[in-house]
């Protein structure tokens, strides 16, 4: 019986979406502009040269950005091996359960609640109920910030006092960040935990709960605990339905939290180089018929928000060379498709998500041209390759 591996590389887009004007974004493309910047040398940080992704170009990437965007891919030239295409979202957010959500074939219906770029950004009684919940005095933070940064900025405070650190993006998102040692992480756990309802009747998509370690004179560094309180899909995703028809769903990194476990066996979490371990075992592990569905985060959270292009290159470089061992152990019959949930153009303005297309290249459906399709096809293909019934308003592209 079939396996399907869905794997989403967490903010690696391709330009093109129809309505990226509307966010602001027009024009921003994050795997052409890396591929650019690699090729004039401007993202030499650690590496050097055009951008080297030779595994995953032979299947489409190259050609699934030029599809999408008709941007030019430097390095990026392979005539197609494998199944690509570009996928756009319909969703109004740019951010995390949108995207994943529509991959899994249930597009959002509703506008999400997002906190004003104003310092402080989070009203009084909000803060009152994470004092509470907490049991401090205040809060620090309440304002707009990226989250290594802002640990850097108030980590010697927050060990002070003892306030958690709460801040926001221009996502649907309220973050809580708290060292492990000095808060607690239990206690930074069940502060999120208890304040995440609050949130969701709001229409606040995700609590985030963001532990670090470290000092003030060595520095503060986010830890791999992290955990997302998510409001619940608004229906049956993917996972319900591989779920409901008795086949395992696999969650490799946020995947379990992003779901709310809806549909999910079993989670294995880390850091992406712990995570591509994970996925590799479930390639060598995972059971006929189950679907394993993986994200992988580092991308967006450490090269993205902060506009690292030589890092974001870097990721991209590593990912592909390791990618053989994956799919060498995948078996006859087995789908890889290769996606993203949104997007983050590291040489974009600001530091926040950016609307564009997703590239959509996969392994063991032989050369086709998907072209450009919906998000929600994307679940609808995995679900048809399985063998299980689709329920949402995507078609499949095999």
């Amino acid at each position: 019986m079939a396996r399907a591996f869905l794997v989403v590389l967490d903010s690696v887009g391709c330009g093109g979406a129809p309505d990226a004007a509307d966010f602001g974004d027009a024009g921003a493309n994050t795997l052409a502009h890396i591929a650019q910047a690699c090729a004039a040398g401007k993202a030499e940080d650690g590496r050097s040269g055009p951008l080297r992704m030779p595994n995953l170009d032979a299947l489409g990437l190259g050609a699934s950005v030029r599809l999408a965007s008709g941007d030019e891919t430097p390095g990026l030239a392979a005539e197609p091996q494998g199944l690509w295409g570009a996928a756009t979202e319909v969703s109004r957010g740019k951010d995390t359960p949108s995207g994943h959500w529509e991959l899994a074939g249930v597009p959002v219906p509703w506008d999400w609640h997002y906190f004003p770029d104003t310092d402080p950004c989070f009203p009084d009684d909000l803060v009152a109920e994470v004092c509470r919940l907490a049991g401090t005095d205040g809060i620090l933070g309440n304002r707009h910030a990226s989250g290594t940064l802002i640990i850097e900025d108030e980590g010697a405070e927050h060990i002070r006092t003892g306030w958690p650190i709460c801040y926001t993006s221009v996502d649907s998102v309220f973050q809580i960040a708290a060292h492990e040692r000095h808060f607690g992480l239990e206690r930074l756990l069940d502060l999120c935990k208890a304040l995440a309802p609050r949130l969701h009747a709001m229409r606040v998509g995700r609590v985030i709960a963001r532990p670090f370690v470290g000092s003030p004179g060595a520095g503060f560094e986010r830890t791999a605990n992290r955990k997302d309180f998510a409001i619940a899909p608004p229906g049956p995703t993917l996972c319900d339905w591989v779920h409901d028809a008795g086949r395992p769903v696999n969650a490799v990194g946020k995947i379990g939290d992003i779901f709310s476990m809806r549909g999910i066996s079993e989670v294995r979490k880390g850091k992406d180089i712990q995570l591509f371990e994970h996925l590799t075992d479930y390639a060598s592990e995972a059971v006929d018929g189950s679907l394993t569905f993986a994200n992988f985060v580092e991308f967006d959270s450490v090269y993205g928000h902060r506009r690292d292009v030589s890092g974001y290159a870097r990721a991209l470089e590593w990912f592909d060379a390791e990618l053989p061992r994956f799919l060498d152990a995948l078996r006859p019959g087995d789908l890889a498709i290769f996606t993203a949930d949104h997007v983050n153009d590291p040489t974009w303005r600001g530091t926040d998500h950016t609307r564009e297309r997703v590239p959509v290249v996969g392994y063991g459906a032989g050369l086709r041209k998907a072209g450009l399709v919906g998000f929600t096809d994307v679940g609808a293909s995995v679900a048809a390759h399985l063998g299980v019934p689709g329920q949402g308003p995507g078609r499949s592209f095999l």
